[in-house]
């Protein structure tokens, strides 16, 4: 294949085409750009092995080539939904999947590229329908599902279809600056063996968090609870700072379950990326400023207290079995002392540190699992 592109990565950057030797891929359609194909090609990956790795369906929101969100399918609860401001019940697993992969992080989710390991069905196609979204890139689509996803954003939205038993290449090349790389392509896999020990459903935890970081521009951390990632902290420089990204997030989704979010009355007409604008403004309220008061004021119909440092903390130990994983070792226990703060329970991180016994003995200070898994997942 070879497919012409509007412009590459900025409109100024001309001569842009992506192509394979493969008919594997197929524009049904819409016209992908330059970034929209990487975050497809990245995102696949992804749900493919995760979907391999935990027998499910699996889902992921993309933006700037690293998942906001990952997740395999499992059933909503009506505070997932309350949270989500969803209002269909009877969502098909696949769609579930992508409900909690988008629900990660829906600021970061906004006019995300989604991928999924199944057939996209109705179920999905509705879902979709009302998200602010730019691609999907699934192995297949049933008809009526086509049908809707092709009618988004006024026929303009991309959806692309990908051949499920397509292997790359094992040998990947890049240029850059006129230089020419070449390395083995990243194929080991994210498997429950590498956190031999843990209980089964932390397992399954892990293998959403670790798989996710294997895509995710390095360096990172991810944070992930019930098979479903709450927080990613991707492309910083500092070890530190992925962790506080990542645990800030989990926070924040957290938090979204607090009674004083779930009450919270919206100004009528307010649609899901405002509102949760407005989520994320009440949970800083007591940091914003007069005007960010009045903006905050403007799209409810009451604002309650702020919820306070000392209850959102109170508030995390409610979710027991948070999971961190780092996609390379973690070198100082500072790492461990903001997961202990946000009640991480199990982290996982290939080792390998001349600090390793330092985080050991921080994680049994707090009482956290820990695996060390020998495996980094570094990705540039």
């Amino acid at each position: 294949m070879k497919q012409p592109l509007k412009y590459g990565v900025n409109p100024h950057q001309g001569r842009a085409f992506i192509s394979a030797d493969t008919d594997a891929l197929s524009i049904l359609n819409g016209s992908p750009g330059y970034i929209n194909f990487l975050d497809a090609l990245t995102a696949w990956q992804l749900v493919m092995e995760l979907s391999r790795s935990t027998g499910k369906a699996a889902a992921a929101s993309f933006k700037h080539v690293s998942p906001a969100g990952a997740a395999i399918a499992k059933p909503l609860t009506d505070p997932f939904r309350q949270a989500q401001f969803l209002t269909v019940k009877d969502l098909s697993p696949v769609a579930t999947a992508y409900a909690r992969a988008r629900g990660g992080d829906r600021m970061c989710s906004f006019g995300d590229v989604l991928a999924v390991s199944e057939t996209v069905d109705e179920s999905l196609a509705r879902l979709l329908r009302s998200e602010v979204s730019d691609l999907i890139i699934a192995p297949g689509y049933e008809p009526r599902a086509l049908e809707i996803l092709q009618a988004k954003k006024g026929g303009a939205f991309a959806v692309l279809q990908m051949d499920p038993a397509y292997e790359a290449p094992e040998l990947e090349t890049r240029e850059l600056f006129g230089f020419r790389f070449e390395q083995e392509r990243n194929s080991t896999p994210i498997s429950a063996d590498l956190f031999d020990g843990a209980p089964d459903d932390v397992v399954e935890t892990m293998l959403v968090a670790t798989t996710a970081l294997k895509y995710a521009q390095s360096n990172s951390v991810c944070v992930a609870y019930d098979g479903q990632v709450i927080g990613m902290g991707a492309g910083q420089q500092s070890r530190i700072h992925c962790t506080r990204l990542a645990c800030d997030k989990a926070d924040k989704w957290m938090l979204q379950y607090h009674p004083r979010v779930q009450e919270l009355a919206f100004k009528p007409g307010l649609k899901k990326p405002e509102k949760a604008n407005v989520v994320d403004q009440f949970l800083l309220s007591s940091e914003l400023s007069d005007s960010e008061r009045q903006d905050l004021a403007d799209n409810l119909m009451s604002v309650p207290e702020p919820i306070t440092l000392q209850e959102k903390l109170d508030w995390v130990k409610g979710f027991d079995g948070l999971c961190l994983s780092s996609d390379a070792y973690i070198p100082f226990r500072d790492n461990i002392d903001r997961a202990a703060r946000s009640h991480v329970r199990y982290i996982a991180h290939p080792g390998g540190s001349v600090a390793d016994e330092v985080v050991r003995q921080a994680c049994r200070q707090y009482g956290i699992g820990l695996l060390e898994t020998g495996l980094r997942c570094f990705l540039h």
